[in-house]
């Protein structure tokens, strides 16, 4: 078998190749992929070459977490049954071309366990359930205590900010670029300026802007946390004493776990949480540079979604 994928090549180049696909064993499915999504945080930086190293790091590859297809072959032990939909956080598949992460590709083989079974009807939404996943892992990981400040309206702010009101919080929101003001769904959207609370108990950073930290920290109530929720391709640093005199938190939160999952589909199944208006953007694979340029680029563009039914 071969598929269609997107190959980074090297920094800011990148096409759409076929490749050889690794032949599925017992345990394995193969995915007709329908959609796949462009993240502007870790893509971004393996994009642009700014991607800190990290194991299996290196050009050429296949980017890509976000995808959602049809299971087209289940192997035995895969747990997984034909014509099933399901979203892929990515394969390994490509023989000699790094999966990093290997979802943007028209077909993929991949473990059945690594597939998450969705309801069809979410469509090209189902690739955000990634993401709508890493903002219920970074809430509930946390302290006691509700979001209330959240610094980011991109898609991950937004879905950090409809997690949190699917709980019962009322979180605000900083966002500083006029573009994605809007939207707000059961909270609200201002301008740091705007804003002049310095009691916050839990604070989100998605914002990846390294030189952010000694502002959160000062606008915390004692004891209270700093959740970098975000990717930072430099250095953090923070002055000492406002911090010590706060008895600030400052946690990491990283990607999903399989328990996050479970929760967030059933947020969604229950009704909950909306992936609406999320998706703002969508991409031929076929012209797959400027998709990942406007998906980088554009301020306006919170999701970019390649339709690989398009792709030849």
């Amino acid at each position: 078998m071969d598929t269609l994928a997107i190959v980074m090549e090297e920094p800011e180049r990148l096409a759409l190749e076929r490749l050889a696909l690794d032949d599925p064993t017992d345990g394995d499915i193969v995915v007709d992929i329908a959609f796949s999504g462009v993240s502007t945080g870790t893509e971004r930086l393996l994009w642009s070459g700014r991607m800190p190293h990290f194991p299996g790091m290196g050009y050429p590859l296949v980017p890509g977490y976000e995808s959602v297809g049809t299971v087209v072959e289940a192997r035995p032990g895969s747990g997984r049954q034909v014509g099933e939909t399901v979203f892929v956080p990515g394969a390994r598949c490509f023989g000699p071309v790094r999966g990093l992460f290997g979802g943007a590709a028209q077909r993929l083989v991949l473990p059945g366990a690594r597939s998450i079974p969705i309801d069809a009807s979410l469509g090209e939404a189902g690739a955000l359930i990634a993401l709508a996943a890493t903002a219920r892992h970074a809430i509930a990981d946390g302290v006691d205590a509700e979001p209330d400040l959240i610094v980011g309206h991109g898609v991950l702010g937004r879905l950090l900010a409809r997690v949190a009101v699917a709980i019962g919080a009322e979180p605000t929101v900083w966002e500083t670029n006029p573009a994605r003001m809007g939207g707000a769904e059961g909270y609200r959207v201002i301008h740091p300026d705007e804003d002049e609370r310095r009691d916050y108990r839990a604070i989100y950073d998605v914002s990846g802007d390294p030189k952010l930290l000694d502002t959160l920290i000062g606008r915390l109530a004692k004891g209270g946390e700093v959740c970098l929720a975000g990717f930072y391709e430099q250095p953090l640093s923070f002055a000492f004493p406002p911090a010590f005199m706060k008895e600030a938190r400052i946690r990491v939160a990283a990607e999903w776990q399989p328990s996050d999952l479970a929760a967030t589909k059933a947020l969604i199944e229950e009704g909950f949480l909306s992936l609406d208006g999320l998706i703002t953007h969508h991409g031929d694979p076929r012209e797959a540079d400027a998709a990942y340029r406007t998906a980088f680029g554009d301020p306006a563009c919170l999701k970019m979604i390649l339709d690989w039914r398009t792709a030849a």
